[in-house]
């Protein structure tokens, strides 16, 4: 009898990334929840970063996000990597782009793994790397009349 590790629903599926993106409209968790649906991932952990009304302190008016060229090349690679790295079956990552309001979705991302934990690590792994690593910035203009550019997500 063949172990658990053994059977192919243990392991990373071949092509796993199913949805990669930079959008100028609303993003849809339907639509990242639906690409990593696999018959075999007994996980799948999504994450969902919303543009909130205040940063550092400061009460945000308005904010919009913009990015290089290369944002969604470089969304990829760190999706490989993050799919090398765990036994993902199906991973999934937008961002927006644009003008947001307060309360909007900026970024969904999601991974389905064959057990909870491995999609826990892999979904942290992907959104830190895609924040630290994709060349998406965002301009915040404050209440007070300030502003400041952020080079993250």
């Amino acid at each position: 009898m063949a172990t658990t590790n053994d059977h192919p629903g243990e392991q990373a599926a071949q092509d796993p990334i199913k949805l990669i993106g930079i959008r100028d409209s609303a993003l849809s968790l339907e639509e990242v929840f639906r690409a990593v649906g696999d018959d075999a991932a007994g996980g799948t952990a999504l994450f969902v970063g919303t543009v909130r009304n205040h940063d550092g302190g400061a009460d945000v008016e308005e904010l919009g996000y913009s990015c290089h060229p290369s944002a969604e090349a470089e969304m990829r690679r760190i999706a490989e990597k993050v799919a090398a790295e765990f036994p993902v079956r199906a991973l999934a990552a937008v961002h927006r782009v644009g003008d947001l309001r307060v309360g909007d979705l900026a970024v969904v991302v999601a991974v389905s793994c064959p057990h909870r934990g491995e999609a826990f690590e892999a979904c942290r792994k992907l959104i830190d790397d895609l924040k630290h690593e994709v060349p998406i910035w965002k301009h915040q203009k404050f209440s007070d009349g300030t502003e400041e550019w952020v080079g993250a997500c």
